[in-house]
């Protein structure tokens, strides 16, 4: 059985063969191992809106050496994102969910 050796395995050198900047690597990382921890904490409620660990992993381990094993087993992939674009998106996205304030006053009269 192999021991965990937390960030010290999968190198990080290795992770870098697969992502181009280790800052990158770093923000990938952790937002993959928040995933899973979401996945660890909605198990005993039922919801599953999280994909869990995509390697055999064991209960002691982080979510984080979890996140790094699956990016350098190539079973992860990110995109990049143009920020102005996504901008110019949420606008039409909120626009679409709007909600109506019932203690908020307005012109028209509902009984009439």
């Amino acid at each position: 059985m192999n021991s965990i050796e937390g960030i010290t395995n999968p190198p990080v050198d290795e992770l870098l063969e697969n992502i181009d900047s280790k800052y990158r690597l770093v923000l990938f990382a952790a937002k993959r191992a928040r995933q899973i921890n979401a996945y660890y904490s909605q198990l005993g409620e039922g919801l599953l809106e999280n994909v869990g660990p995509m390697v055999s992993a064991t209960a002691e381990e982080k979510p984080l050496s979890i996140a790094l094993r699956e990016i350098k087993e190539g079973m992860l992939q990110y995109t990049d994102i143009d920020p102005e674009a996504e901008a110019a998106a949420r606008p039409a996205e909120e626009a679409a969910f709007s909600f109506v304030n019932p203690f908020e006053e307005t012109d028209t009269d509902p009984a009439s």
